[in-house]
């Protein structure tokens, strides 16, 4: 069958579409995003922004439109982080319902870590033992651990990297000034204390690969010197915490609109690159993991796992 999974997330909506069945390997048929950049789209009383709710809805019916025009057969849509905590995301969701026909599920995030920890599991397989993933999105940092499917412990803490620009750094993207090494270490405490509970938790589980997935911790390894994108999904790719340390260490010091120089930094999520690393070297010290695999599988690959599960056996 066709299925499209259409991913309203803090940062992009993301229309997938794979042909697929049960107990197959999900090919990609077609792929398009629209940068929005949600998370930096909520007002100070938690609301989402009139322009925010008017870009979604166009988004959201260019993906409805793709999907009709491909012969999807199911199309998935949710929304996470930054619909989910949006003060009037009843309304938003509404509004994107009327409009486009397109009827958004929320993702709670602790679903969210587990969709991405199944998409993980399937991807490196039982060989890998007990896994440890860690996601760092535009609204929300995932933490999943376990050894089946399903994980022991999941996860979801307000840590994405564009909430942060937004709320602690107050990062303008065409800024030529880095933010305050004050600043930074600000949200860096910030990050920590956060992460306290989840520490604590986290104490008697036990892992034997560590992963992370998702745009930033991609990106953040390919700074560190991980292969590009360019070489491919099979290609291996890994993020040192040394490596991460050196990176944060010469990002802090670049001007955002001047991070997009760099190879590897999408134009549109830059300036959430300083954020984003704070929060990765914080998770990696606190839960002491060394290294980290790069899987190029996330929760989307995991919704469609997901929804494969269910269908009936041929």
């Amino acid at each position: 069958m066709r299925l499209g999974v259409l991913d309203v997330g803090s940062n992009t909506v993301h229309l997938l579409v794979v042909d697929a069945h049960r107990g197959a390997h999900p090919w990609p048929a077609h792929s398009e995003k629209t940068v929005l950049r949600l998370a930096e789209q909520i007002s100070p009383d938690g609301a989402l922004r009139d322009a925010g709710a008017d870009a979604l809805v166009k988004a959201v019916g260019a993906a409805r439109t793709s999907a009709t025009d491909l012969e999807v057969d199911d199309l998935l849509a949710f929304a996470t982080s930054a619909v989910r905590d949006a003060t009037n995301a009843a309304e938003v969701l509404a509004r994107v319902r009327e409009a486009t026909g397109v009827r958004l599920e929320v993702l709670p995030g602790a679903d969210e870590a587990r969709m991405t920890f199944l998409a993980v599991r399937r991807w490196f397989g039982w060989s890998a033992g007990r896994l440890l993933v860690l996601d760092i999105g535009g609204g929300s940092l995932e933490i999943a651990a376990g050894v089946d499917e399903d994980p022991d412990v999941a996860v979801s803490l307000p840590l994405g990297a564009g909430r942060l620009t937004r709320d602690r750094l107050g990062t303008d993207p065409e800024s030529l000034v880095p933010p305050s090494p004050e600043a930074v270490d600000e949200l860096r405490e910030y990050v920590d204390s956060l992460l306290d509970p989840v520490v604590d938790r986290m104490a008697g589980v036990g892992w034997d690969r560590p992963v992370a997935t998702s745009k930033t911790f991609r990106t953040l390894a390919r700074l560190a010197g991980a292969a590009p994108s360019g070489a491919g999904l099979w290609a291996r790719r890994k993020l040192t915490r040394s490596g991460l340390r050196q990176v944060l260490g010469f990002i802090r010091h670049i001007p955002p609109a001047q991070l997009v120089e760099l190879e590897g930094v999408s134009a549109g999520r830059a300036h959430q690159v300083l954020a984003g690393a704070v929060v990765a070297e914080s998770v990696m010290r606190r839960l002491s993991v060394d290294s980290l695999d790069v899987c190029p599988w996330a929760l989307r690959e995991g919704v469609i796992l997901s929804r494969l599960d269910r269908l009936a056996p041929v």
